[in-house]
């Protein structure tokens, strides 16, 4: 019996210790995880989803400011008359991680031109999110909303934001040109929807 607790114990630590810490390990169990659809460490979307809108459809321009992971401060005018790929994230969510590969590929695609991406990270302290950034080789910064959640709702009062990764396409006057819920299966769909936006006369 006291072996068996003993084991049980054991087991109890493992687990814990799996999902402890980004860099604990070469292996990511939570993406892992979400690749074999258990759906477990993440808030599920209703499918994969995207919402493009003409110019005509938008609604205001989003009006935000925010501190990164690395504690500089952001704001909405810093990326006047420039595409925004916004894209909502926590450490722990598995299609977060599986996404992130395809957000940084379709990022530096843009290098040189008029487009910028910014992470929101929705749950987590500036040291997990930069051993994120670290871990997936994330380049672009991310706002930190879980003391501060303005910058949350400063896009949630223009567009749903229902689900866990979101991304928010943002036209050169800030407002929402195009919405991805749930995770990018590959750079090319993100890819596709910030040209065409890039493309429109301001």
């Amino acid at each position: 019996m006291a072996r068996t607790i003993v084991v049980r114990a054991a087991s109890a630590l493992l687990a814990v210790g799996l999902v402890a810490g980004l860099a604990a390990c070469s292996s990511d169990p939570l993406a892992d995880q979400y690749r074999a659809g258990d759906n477990k460490g993440f808030i599920a979307a209703d499918g994969f989803q995207t919402k493009e809108f003409a110019p005509a459809e938008r609604s205001a321009p989003v009006d935000f400011s925010g501190t990164t992971d690395s504690g500089a401060t952001v704001t909405s005018a810093d990326y006047a008359g420039k595409v925004l790929v916004v894209n909502f994230w926590y450490a722990a969510c598995g299609p977060c991680r599986a996404e992130a590969p395809f957000l940084e590929s379709a990022n530096a695609s843009f290098a040189g031109k008029a487009v910028a991406f910014l992470g929101i990270n929705t749950s987590d302290s500036a040291a997990a999110s930069t051993a994120f950034a670290e871990k997936y080789s994330v380049t672009y910064p991310s706002v930190l909303a879980a003391e501060d959640g303005a910058v949350k709702l400063a896009f949630a009062t223009q567009t749903p934001i229902n689900a866990t990764p979101t991304t928010l396409v943002l036209d050169k006057q800030g407002r929402v040109a195009a919405r991805i819920i749930g995770q990018l299966s590959e750079s090319s769909i993100l890819e596709s929807i910030v040209s065409t936006v890039l493309a429109e006369q301001p």
